[in-house]
């Protein structure tokens, strides 16, 4: 089968929340800052998943644009095994295409995590632009989960103006301290650039 005869949709996240957190290395959708999910489809059925969202870290945005909704970053992008080689460039192709069109986004970024081997080659394929490596990171592990190091730092303001830890946060807390999660170190990721405008 062509990747031509594979549908993209514009999708709510309830549409490929399980599919993502089933397929994707990190098995986790938690604390995204959520922007777009896309879907594709075969015959009918969920065969990938892709998630655009505000960047993780806070502030990252001044380095590549002029305002925070000018840029967006790519956040989850997971296909089924068995689809053909260029199914990941098709797809990403696709949502490109839809963001240039139905918004005023202008950059797209992506990191390609070398700690599970990625370099980035689907976005070379799309024509990123490979701009350089961020720092050493530390996530958290909680079973087949991994958790960015800030997810322990995740607050919401109660109606009383009351800062709280989300529940997640303050759970994954409770896990580090009792020792069912713990920290692991992480090589820099590649970071990858795309001008939609």
């Amino acid at each position: 089968m062509s990747v031509r005869d594979f549908d993209v949709e514009h999708c709510k996240l309830s549409d490929i929340k399980d599919f993502v957190e089933t397929h994707h290395y990190s098995h986790n959708v938690n604390g995204l800052r959520l922007g777009h999910c896309f879907k594709l489809l075969r015959n009918g059925n969920l065969i990938g998943g892709m998630i655009y969202g505000k960047l993780a870290m806070a502030n990252a945005w001044r380095k590549y644009g002029e305002n925070e909704d000018d840029v967006i970053e790519l956040r989850r992008l997971v296909c089924v095994d068995d689809t053909p080689k260029n199914t990941e460039s098709y797809f990403i192709g696709h949502t490109l295409r839809w963001l240039r069109k139905n918004t005023d986004i202008k950059t797209i970024i992506s990191y390609a995590d070398a700690h599970f081997g990625h370099e980035g080659t689907i976005y070379k394929a799309t024509n990123f632009e490979h701009i350089g490596m961020t720092s050493k990171t530390r996530v958290i592990i909680v079973g087949d989960k991994t958790y960015h190091d800030k997810t322990i730092r995740t607050y919401y303001t109660t109606k009383d103006g009351v800062r709280k830890l989300k529940p997640y946060a303050r759970k994954i807390k409770e896990m580090l301290e009792s020792g069912d999660a713990y920290y692991d170190e992480r090589p820099p990721k590649h970071i990858y650039r795309f001008n939609l405008k």
